[in-house]
């Protein structure tokens, strides 16, 4: 199910990292009544595959994603789990990130 959030958030990444594989996962659901859920911020995963991450250590990838992001990350988002590959690397793992929980 998306939710208009979701789409911002889809939107931005997709924009900004133009990805070849993106999978989003709101877990807000998960953190009901956790600080950080109060202020209507969410929680949510992302599984991203871009040729941009090509020279990039993993580090220097979250911290495109974050940038990507803007002020999502201080309007919309409350915890981000990234998990972002090269095209090559993503390859070699088993497609996608969804893990239910």
């Amino acid at each position: 199910m998306t939710t208009p959030r979701l789409d911002r958030i889809r939107n931005c990444l997709e924009a900004g990292l133009r990805p070849d594989n993106l999978e989003l996962i709101d877990d807000s659901h998960h953190h009901a009544g956790h600080e950080g859920a109060r202020d209507g911020r969410g929680h949510f995963r992302v599984y991203i595959v871009s040729k941009q991450f090509a020279t990039m250590r993993p580090l220097q990838r979250h911290q495109l994603v974050y940038r990507t992001l803007g002020d999502l990350m201080q309007t919309d988002i409350h915890a981000l789990s990234i998990s972002a590959f090269t095209p090559d690397e993503a390859q070699s793992r088993q497609p996608g990130l969804i893990n239910p929980r």
